[in-house]
């Protein structure tokens, strides 16, 4: 068993929407650790958000899985082409594609961009967030509400309505829900309403796409050492995140990568319309 950090973290203010090379302690997403058996052969994967945190791990894992990906991000150029680099090591094609998902159209061409790029689609993953934290709620502006729900759940929508005319019986689609969508944190109000949401989304898509031979569940993290943290959370609870779960610490990236895969592999035929906690030890509902 790795032993990964635990808090206190130093202080490390960053701006929105943050910077892994500036992580102090450095997120571990499998760079060196994962190892892969084969288990996504031959698939083509989109991965929102990819460039980085969950997103970075999940892309590291499908393709040692033997999976090639389209990584989608907002403008996080280095931390995508770090992530392009290692995905191409593993001996796959790797096709990045940056811009805004609250913009339906660039939802569509993300799409159209994977068919084209990568000749189809077996797996998409939903999982780029936007999230910040508010002390009440006359502090949430009108327009960070609705920014919330554009990149959260709206795109969601757009990709997932975009990509099943191209998936094939035993395609999957993979939602990163959160632990806040059945326990939600006061300060992350507009973030944890549209996680609930996402949760929501997936049991009804599950349901609606069955006949169509597509899965659709849900990963719900718990506190994950990601960019999104330094860059969105208030200082005190940066220094000690984590500490509030049994095991104490945060989670690692990699440490959700083998259920993205185990969700997105066809073996697991008989898993949909499910929502798995990765979180430390904290029971979700």
């Amino acid at each position: 068993m790795a032993d990964y950090p635990t808090p206190p973290f130093p202080v490390q203010p960053q701006p929105m929407p943050g910077s892994t090379k500036r992580m102090d302690p450095a997120p571990d997403h499998g760079e060196t650790s994962y190892r892969g058996s084969g288990r996504l052969a031959g698939m083509k994967a989109i991965i929102t958000g990819g460039d980085s945190g969950i997103g970075r791990a999940v892309a590291i894992a499908y393709a040692r899985e033997g999976a090639d990906i389209l990584i989608s991000y907002l403008d996080e150029h280095e931390d995508a082409e770090d992530t392009k680099r290692i995905v191409e090591e593993a001996g796959r094609k790797a096709v990045l594609v940056a811009g805004d998902l609250q913009d339906t159209a660039h939802c569509r061409a993300i799409v159209e961009k994977a068919v084209s790029e990568l000749g189809g689609i077996d797996i998409l993953v939903n999982n780029a967030a936007h999230q910040a934290t508010f002390a009440s709620i006359e502090d949430i502006l009108d327009e960070e509400w609705e920014l919330t729900f554009k990149v959260n759940i709206h795109a969601m929508f757009y990709l997932t309505k975009a990509a099943v005319p191209h998936m094939k019986p035993g395609s999957s689609i993979v939602n990163t829900a959160s632990v806040n969508a059945d326990d939600p944190t006061p300060m992350l109000l507009a973030y944890a309403t549209t996680k609930g949401a996402i949760q929501n989304f997936t049991a009804g898509l599950a349901q609606l796409l069955a006949e169509k031979g597509i899965r659709a569940n849900a990963v719900a993290p718990g506190p994950i050492w990601t960019p999104l943290i330094p860059s969105t959370m208030p200082q005190e609870k940066v220094t000690q995140f984590g500490s509030q779960v049994p095991m104490k610490r945060p989670g690692q990236p990699v440490e959700l990568a083998t259920t993205y895969v185990m969700l997105a592999d066809p073996m697991s035929s008989y898993v949909s319309g499910t929502m798995i906690g990765v979180t430390g030890g904290k029971p979700i509902i």
